[in-house]
């Protein structure tokens, strides 16, 4: 590295991120001096650690996010292909859908149905966006024709994946699965869900355990699609009792997956409520590192028991 490029780098990595995004605009022509200097600003964006999870104020996280994302769009940019501003940007967009748009639609009561819908609209936007930059990094990793290999035989397409991939295959798997489970009924989805399969099987086959049994959370709700989309009830509580042994309790994600994806299909009214009771019960603080999560997830409980009325028949 050149003395400039050294100095440059220095003051970068030390700024904050607003300062970042004003001091690579202000680069202007400076073809390869502003690339390197976005290339360092993707690089602190990209890996925030447990910045955004920790947190214990989930509206502060709310009114941030988007700027967030908008500036991971604009890196994009100039980085079109870097593989770890495409995976931020992925799994970002995912996650502020789960826990900030389509949450937010279980807020709403039979009343309040059409905002629900709009809601839950949105949310599969957000996902679909999500994926289209999932499917970017999976080029970047594996082929321009990954998309094709993966509608032709997903297991042999993604046969080269190692174990640093699992972050990537779980929120490929995560955008394109959050879809098609809210999306009830639309067939371009839905004949994508062997590729979610797939890519979550291949991710367990490397590193189950990943980010505390979050592969085995995800697979309760991919489970519990129903067996006409391949989906097992009992695969389903494999999996959550594996989530649930690796979270050692202190994440209300399970509880709220089994419910909504296996109690209330099959209208069992008792286990619902013992599962969202249980998962409201949680202290986040007993997870710091993943606190908001633990936050969101239940406020998303506690909608679904405020409604249990209309979620089962009477």
């Amino acid at each position: 590295m050149d003395a400039r490029k050294h100095r440059i780098a220095t003051h970068l990595s030390s700024w904050p991120v607003a300062v970042l995004v004003t001091a690579v605009a202000s680069l202007g022509s400076a073809c390869s001096i502003k690339t390197y200097a976005v290339k360092t600003v993707a690089d602190t964006m990209s890996h925030p650690g447990d910045v955004f999870t920790r947190d214990d104020d989930p509206e502060l996280v709310r009114a941030s996010l988007p700027f967030a994302l908008k500036t991971f769009e604009t890196l994009l940019e100039t980085l079109p292909n870097d593989p770890s501003l495409l995976l931020a940007t992925c799994s970002g967009f995912t996650s502020y859908s789960y826990a900030f748009v389509e949450a937010d639609a279980d807020l709403f009561g039979s009343d309040q149905y059409e905002k629900a819908k709009a809601l839950r609209e949105e949310a599969v936007r957000l996902y679909l966006r999500a994926r289209g930059y999932c499917w970017r990094a999976l080029e970047v990793r594996f082929s321009k024709a990954i998309d094709e290999r993966l509608k032709a035989n997903p297991e042999t397409a993604l046969a080269g994946a190692e174990k640093d991939d699992v972050p990537l295959l779980y929120w490929s798997a995560a955008s394109l699965g959050a879809a098609i489970s809210l999306a009830k009924g639309r067939a371009d989805l839905v004949v994508d869900l062997p590729i979610v399969r797939a890519m979550l099987h291949r991710a367990l086959a490397l590193d189950e355990g990943w980010s505390n049994g979050s592969i085995h959370e995800l697979m309760i709700t991919i489970e519990g699609q129903g067996e006409a989309l391949g989906g097992s009830e009992a695969r389903a509580r494999q999996h959550f009792d594996r989530a649930v042994a690796l979270q050692m309790g202190r994440s209300p994600g399970p509880y709220v997956a089994l419910a909504m994806n296996v109690s209330r299909p099959n209208q069992d009214r008792t286990e619902f409520e013992s599962l969202l009771n249980h998962a409201v019960a949680i202290d986040p603080a007993a997870d710091k590192s993943n606190q908001l999560t633990t936050i969101v997830t239940q406020r998303r409980a506690k909608a679904l028991l405020d409604h249990v009325n209309t979620l089962f028949v009477q």
